[in-house]
């Protein structure tokens, strides 16, 4: 019996320092979890929050349903911590106590700093202290990681909520496109993919460190922070395709640090995708599909500067890298289904962006809009123009230099 006992002081000790790298993986350490006991918790708790979603036909409520799988795994994993724990320090206690429901009572005495029963003996008063100290530290860190929670999240949904004047809900690239064209604000793009650059490196690096974030679910149910990245890198691959003289600097820097981010946080839910795909490479999205909301966007008052029909390889050359985790990411968390995102496990209709209703009269205040707007075009196009005059000048000024040295 007292090999027994022994032994099971052995697995506790093994019990207590695994549940202990889990609780500092999870809320210290800056990265994703190695350890499987978290990510195993996450999916237990987050499969039958899905079987019981999955039988809700109408969207809102199947959203409504799957919001509340992050706090759920919030509160089970610090009961399965709790838990463990338990186990850990009961079967440590156990060879010094009269049995193990007796070591069970002093672990549970210690770790909620009860005090109702006395430790027998020095080895069992070290577990004791050990056990009171670890359900301190526990609880303190559980306290600390939920701010560090909802400040990320809160970072996150700040961009999300703005796009939904650009893009509408939920987001759609070419809307992006066809809204700023039909209020002359093209150039204006420029902030917003800087913007959206910095916002999807922040995503990547707190959303693989801390998984449950994925999870949580934005206040609006036509909202998401999956199909907002996805809109806004469909806006900027086709301003490239499109435009690809005047597209703004930074719409290449926002594509390249995107699709990254969406690859690491498909791997991170263990979703793997191609890590280098060849532009020539197959995507989901058709190439009538493009062509149309190009169309689209041009009748809002975007100027191509290459044809759709020809831009549409340049298109997917860029779509290649972000669409199949895109797609896997919003098939795994179950996101509004958008335009151009893919299918879900519940087939269904994709929802269109809503669009606000054209409130301009249509007298004196349209025409004057109509009169300024070309005005501005007009003014931009000088402006244009008249730069590339002075760099055509520049250079020649340049060569004539040279010629004359020579």
């Amino acid at each position: 019996m007292r090999a027994i006992e022994w032994l099971g002081f052995a697995f506790g000790l093994l019990l207590v320092a695994a549940t202990a790298a889990s609780v500092l993986e999870t809320t210290i350490v800056p990265r994703g979890t190695r350890t499987g006991l978290t990510p195993a918790v996450l999916r237990l708790v987050n499969l039958p929050i899905r079987l019981l979603a999955s039988g809700i036909h109408n969207y809102e409520r199947r959203d409504a349903m799957l919001a509340y799988a992050s706090s759920a795994y919030l509160v089970a994993t610090l009961a399965v911590w709790l838990v463990l724990f338990l186990l850990g320090f009961a079967l440590m206690l156990w060879p010094s106590s009269a049995d193990l429901g007796d070591a069970f009572r002093t672990a549970g005495s210690s770790m909620f700093t009860l005090g109702f029963a006395l430790p027998h003996g020095t080895v069992s008063t070290a577990v004791v202290y050990l056990a009171a100290l670890t359900g301190l530290v526990l609880v303190a860190l559980q306290i600390a990681y939920l701010p560090v929670l909802y400040a990320a999240y809160n970072r996150r949904e700040t961009l999300v909520t703005m796009l939904e004047g650009l893009a509408g809900t939920p987001g759609w690239g070419p809307e992006i496109l066809l809204r700023s064209a039909s209020i002359d604000n093209l150039d204006g793009l420029r902030d917003m993919y800087e913007r959206w650059m910095q916002w999807a490196a922040d995503v990547s690096e707190s959303h693989s460190a801390y998984v449950v974030l994925m999870y949580f679910r934005s206040p609006s149910a036509r909202r998401s922070w999956v199909i907002s990245l996805l809109s806004i890198l469909d806006a900027a691959a086709m301003h490239l395709a499109l435009c690809p003289i005047t597209v703004p600097g930074p719409a290449r820097s926002l594509m390249r640090v995107g699709y990254l981010a969406f690859r690491q946080l498909s791997n991170t839910l263990d979703h793997p995708v191609p890590a280098d795909p060849s532009p020539d490479d197959d995507i989901t999205l058709t190439r009538e599909e493009f062509i149309e909301a190009a169309e689209r966007a041009r009748e809002g008052g975007m100027q191509f500067e290459r044809e759709p029909e020809a831009a549409w390889v340049h298109f997917k050359g860029w779509r290649v890298n972000y669409e199949e985790a895109a797609y896997a990411l919003a098939a795994a968390l179950d996101v509004v289904p958008a335009l151009w995102s893919g299918p879900r496990l519940r087939p269904g209709p994709p929802v269109p962006p809503a669009r606000p209703v054209d409130r301009v009269s249509v007298s004196a205040e349209a025409a004057e809009i109509r009169r300024v707007g070309a005005l501005r075009r007009q003014r931009r196009d000088e402006e244009r123009r008249k730069l590339q005059l002075d760099q055509s000048g520049h250079s020649h000024e340049v060569v004539r230099e040279a010629e004359e040295d020579a």
